[in-house]
């Protein structure tokens, strides 16, 4: 941004939640799984008086690092997206301040049966797609197919029990063989079925809402933005000549 912040001031200055996520949250870390960590950074309110505006996301600085500008993120929480609403739920939490902590105590307004369709229609998408390296006779990517069993683990006990943990438990191990290419791709399929099946049935009788708590993450939003607006703008730099 022109006489603004650089994204990287964002993040290092204003984030207000960042956490560990990938392997190391899902319980599926081996001695060669990378740290990838995930933001939230709250942009000073007066930024977005400016005519170019604060960036809705930042890659970096940091390697596989990735923070979310608070709106975006809350928006983005709304519609179910899975990346999110995981980040919510890291046990693995490296900075936090007041803000964050109020985020984090808000994830329950932010599930709902919309979990359904984010969860499992984007890992059967996703199944299609690498599905077809098999059928072009290229090899299967395993970890991208790991990761869709895990998501679909993850929404289906989701639904039946209204409560969103990371850690796969138990399943570790048949994941970790199915990342390592150690699993027949048809037991594969056969399992990413099921798994679309038994959230397919847990949906009906789900404890989660039949939509988010929009009003409570907007009151939110809302006065976390007054707040910041009536801080002092660390960036306003007033042109010599010029009366502020």
């Amino acid at each position: 941004m022109a006489n603004g912040p650089t994204p990287e001031q964002l993040v290092n200055d204003h984030t207000v939640y960042s956490c560990v996520m990938g392997s190391r949250a899902f319980g599926l870390a081996t001695g060669e799984s990378d740290t990838d960590r995930r933001g939230v950074f709250l942009a000073p309110t007066p930024l977005f008086w400016r005519f170019d505006k604060p960036p809705t996301h930042v890659d970096g600085p940091l390697p596989e690092q990735f923070s979310w500008e608070l709106e975006r993120f809350c928006l983005l929480g709304l519609r179910a997206n899975p990346n999110i609403l995981e980040v919510l739920h890291s046990p693995l939490v490296e900075r936090i301040d007041d803000t964050g902590r109020e985020l984090v105590a808000l994830r329950d307004a932010f599930l709902s049966r919309e979990v359904h369709r984010t969860f499992v229609r984007y890992a059967e998408g996703q199944y299609k797609r690498l599905t077809a390296d098999q059928r072009a006779g290229r090899e299967p990517r395993w970890k991208p197919l790991a990761h869709l069993l895990r998501l679909l683990l993850c929404c289906r006990d989701l639904l039946r029990t209204g409560e969103l943990v990371l850690d796969v438990g138990a399943e570790r191990e048949a994941l970790l063989a199915v990342r390592r290419g150690e699993t027949d791709p048809r037991r594969i399929e056969a399992w990413a079925a099921r798994l679309a099946d038994e959230a397919d049935a847990a949906l009906p009788g789900s404890p989660l809402p039949d939509e988010p708590d929009r009003a409570r993450v907007t009151d939110f939003l809302v006065r976390t933005r007054r707040a910041s607006a009536r801080q002092p703008d660390p960036y306003h730099q007033v042109p010599e000549g010029v009366v502020d």
